[in-house]
């Protein structure tokens, strides 16, 4: 169980997938890729060597590992457990990672379906957008055994800054529901106070370079302070996929009878941002919709 794996299989190639899977090629792993969008994945081959393939299940075969990362529920289940899915390829004593910002009733359908065919199980969705994927600095939060983690989480390490076993399966996901739900206020918190700066004609940047030094400092304010004053908001994590990771945030809130009165408030605030055409906005736009309400 403590061999250290040599061959992968890395499903989806998105603004995350591509650079994670190049950090494998990179370490010297032996790296199959597939992609939904063939192309991509003949680009990525031929800038990283690995091997492209039609299928899930094809690109599944003989890995030791297989890592997906996709958009939701459905597209997990369709490139794992659907017809061609990477499971069909699998063999016994592999393991399956999701990489997915997933539910966690997903994470617990996948863990059943891996331990029927004999197969290790992580639901491990990450933190740290496109640029901690492209600097091998994301934040991996995973739900399974603690034997599978074992096995996987040097692979884990090429892009992972942190690599944490959370619990069993689901854990992952709902340690990232944390997550997102904690972002959602940070935000709107900063674009409320850069808007009542701007409001009462202080210099937004001189603030910031203030407050950032004592309690109200995050992470949020160091890296998208500067942006946020600037408007501009064609980078970063888009509000769609946010709204995507809310509504299974709030989905599990009412499974479990949890309150998230103000993340609730920040989904529809987000909703705002797409009836002004900013779905593809990076999630601190919220200022942008401020501002907006400001001139009406």
């Amino acid at each position: 169980m403590s061999q250290s794996i040599s061959t992968v299989a890395f499903i989806g190639l998105g603004v995350m997938g591509y650079p994670m899977a190049g950090h494998l090629a990179r370490a010297g792993l032996s790296v199959r890729v597939y992609n939904r969008t063939a192309a991509k994945a003949e680009a990525w081959a031929a800038e990283h060597g690995g091997s492209h393939h039609p299928t899930p299940e094809e690109a599944a075969r003989g890995a030791e590992l297989v890592l997906v990362c996709v958009g939701n529920d459905d597209d997990v289940r369709q490139v794992t457990t659907g017809e061609q899915g990477a499971l069909s390829g699998m063999a016994e004593g592999s393991l399956l990672v999701d990489h997915t910002t997933a539910s966690a009733e997903l994470a617990l359908e996948l863990d059943a379906a891996c331990r029927e065919r004999g197969i290790g199980f992580l639901d491990a969705p990450v933190s740290g957008g496109q640029q901690g994927a492209e600097n091998g600095a994301l934040t991996i939060m995973c739900g399974g055994d603690e034997a599978t983690f074992a096995r996987a989480e040097p692979v884990l390490a090429h892009y992972g800054r942190a690599v944490t076993l959370m619990g069993a399966a689901g854990s992952g996901q709902l340690t990232k529901m944390v997550n997102q739900i904690c972002i959602a206020g940070l935000v709107q918190g900063l674009a409320e106070g850069l808007h009542f700066a701007e409001q009462a004609g202080l210099d937004q940047q001189r603030v910031v370079d203030v407050i950032s030094k004592g309690a109200a400092g995050s992470w949020q304010m160091e890296n998208r302070h500067a942006t946020m004053i600037a408007d501009e908001y064609d980078h970063g994590f888009a509000v769609d996929w946010m709204r995507k990771d809310l509504g299974i945030c709030l989905e599990q809130a009412r499974h479990l009878q949890a309150r998230l009165p103000v993340t609730a408030l920040v989904d529809q605030f987000y909703a705002d941002v797409q009836v002004m055409g900013g779905g593809r906005w990076d999630t601190s736009s919220l200022l942008r919709r401020l501002r907006a309400l400001q001139q009406r």
